[in-house]
């Protein structure tokens, strides 16, 4: 459904992405996920066909963005991170006027127009002045003049920025509701907007994809290796390089008094000889237990790695 291959924006020398490679299925929900200015909007706009790209090639729906982007439009809602939304029309005017713009046929319209309300839970308000509703419903709003002319593709950047925690949970679902009929890309920098919400992760970092692939599969990509942590009296450098000499460790972090040392994958079962090297240099064992890193920890590995030049 959309397949993106060497794409790359520069202003000036300096890449805003850089060698994008990506593809998505049809009916998938993905997450687009990074920091804040990694590229994620960027790359939407392109996909759209709202900027052009440096070099590179896009498809979608089995169009060229560069080359056919009014049929990528029409296949296509995008729901940019500021809802493109006038607040003194009415909401279903303005759905009405969203679907004009998408080239829906006259005899569609109303259809067209009461199905979007309705998917999105707009219909109690259908005759509400934009400017007077919540945060969360001019959300909504904006949704659903990127789903009024049934397009096959869905691009929602930021979706439930400034939202409150109830709002946020509406959205989720509704955008869970979609699945399978649309395919959804879904831009955030919250990993938990993408954990709750996607079926699979693109993670970006300064301009390039550091990884792709689903959450369950991501964590065990960084985990290869056993990590252990080790709280000890004194975290004595003698120690800590007799830790780090040893065959079985791959890395040691330090942070405060304890030691998170990470096995290579075929040493899990040297780890006593951490201990007996830790005893040995009279840093005081206090714990030794097998870690376990929360997905924040994998997503914050994995931007770590793109800023020191590592890409996965």
């Amino acid at each position: 459904m959309i397949e993106v291959k060497e794409l790359s924006k520069f202003y000036g020398p300096r890449p805003a992405i850089d060698r994008l490679n990506f593809s998505i299925q049809p009916g998938e929900i993905v997450g687009f996920l990074g920091p804040n200015g990694a590229g994620k909007s960027t790359t939407m706009k392109i996909v759209t066909g709202f900027m052009p790209a440096t070099s590179g090639t896009v498809t979608v729906a089995g169009f060229d963005v560069f080359e056919q982007s009014l049929q990528v439009k029409r296949n296509v809602g995008y729901l940019p991170e500021t809802p493109p939304l006038y607040f003194e029309m009415i909401v279903e005017d303005f759905l009405k006027f969203a679907a004009k713009l998408h080239d829906v046929p006259a005899s569609q319209l109303k259809a067209k127009v009461d199905s979007a309300l309705e998917r999105t839970g707009l219909t109690q308000v259908r005759k509400r002045i934009i400017g007077n509703l919540s945060k969360g419903y001019k959300q909504r709003v904006g949704i659903a003049q990127a789903l009024v002319h049934d397009p096959k593709v869905l691009i929602l950047d930021e979706p439930t920025v400034g939202l409150d925690p109830a709002q946020i949970i509406e959205i989720r679902e509704l955008i869970k509701s979609l699945a399978g009929q649309h395919t959804v890309i879904l831009s955030s920098h919250i990993l938990q907007e993408v954990t709750a919400t996607c079926q699979r992760i693109i993670v970006i970092s300064k301009g390039k994809i550091v990884a792709q692939d689903t959450i369950e599969r991501l964590t065990t990509q960084i985990n290869q290796g056993v990590i252990y942590g080790l709280t000890v009296k004194a975290t004595e450098t003698q120690g800590i390089e007799a830790i780090r000499a040893l065959k079985s460790v791959a890395h040691v972090d330090v942070s405060g008094n304890k030691l998170l040392v990470a096995l290579h994958p075929d040493q899990a079962s040297e780890r006593d000889q951490i201990i007996q090297a830790a005893v040995n240099a009279k840093m005081g064992v206090l714990d030794f237990a097998l870690e376990r890193r929360s997905l924040e920890e994998v997503f914050l590995e994995l931007t770590h790695e793109q800023s020191n030049g590592v890409a996965s």
